[in-house]
């Protein structure tokens, strides 16, 4: 595979990471060497201050200091959206994790927050009035588009602390996320092939799921 050029800083060629411990040595192309050091000193000021991106890089490394290895992601948010002082908790689900959403619901009740749901389908505004032609919809006849816009506007006007994703569409997730007011954490990463487990992907690309790797077929995607 063609690998960047040597001028070009991408961490992910990195094979130190002597940013993480300090205990190596850093790359010749490094972004943390060519940090300049006002930047980092606004950064230090960022999460040190008393802003909303502050609460939230320290309430994110409190639950990782305190559960490291012993709450699942579900009991994570929880921890989290109580460290951030959130109240009301939007969820934004899928149609088809509906019944997990339910689930969802109940343990942010039980937990003492208020919860909003918006689903995917909300508005019902058919895929061909949207440009979707027919042959393109899943089924044949009234099929609602994915309507992340309004599922934004309808938890910003319930004035939501924290929105959480369930399983939206790839790109239905980033305008979601675009048009959010609260901060957005993700619960659920679809995939409908692997049971919304992407990562299994490439724990088997060196078999099963190989084709991932095959530089023709991936550029017809």
């Amino acid at each position: 595979m063609a690998k960047p050029k040597p001028d070009v800083v991408t961490c992910s060629e990195c094979g130190q990471f002597n940013c993480y411990r300090h205990d190596t040595r850093y790359p010749g192309i490094c972004a943390t060497q060519d940090l300049a050091p006002d930047e980092r000193a606004e950064l230090v000021e960022i999460y040190g201050g008393d802003s909303l991106d502050a609460v939230i890089a320290r309430a994110a490394a409190e639950v990782e200091a305190h559960y490291y290895c012993q709450l699942n992601r579900i009991e994570e948010t929880v921890a989290f959206a109580r460290r951030i002082g959130a109240k009301r908790i939007g969820i934004a689900t899928c149609v088809g994790l509906i019944d997990e959403t339910k689930i969802l619901v109940d343990i942010l009740r039980l937990a003492g927050f208020e919860t909003r749901t918006a689903l995917c389908k909300v508005g019902s505004i058919d895929k061909t009035e949207i440009g979707i032609p027919e042959n393109l919809k899943i089924k044949c006849g009234h099929e609602a588009c994915c309507n992340p816009i309004l599922q934004a506007r309808l938890l910003n006007r319930e004035n939501t602390q924290l929105n959480v994703i369930m399983g939206l569409c790839v790109g239905h997730d980033s305008l979601f996320i675009r048009h959010a007011e609260a901060p957005v954490t993700t619960l659920v990463v679809k995939d409908r092939v692997l049971s919304h487990n992407p990562v299994a992907a490439f724990h088997t690309v060196k078999t099963y799921t190989g084709r991932m790797l095959d530089k023709k077929r991936l550029r017809e995607l």
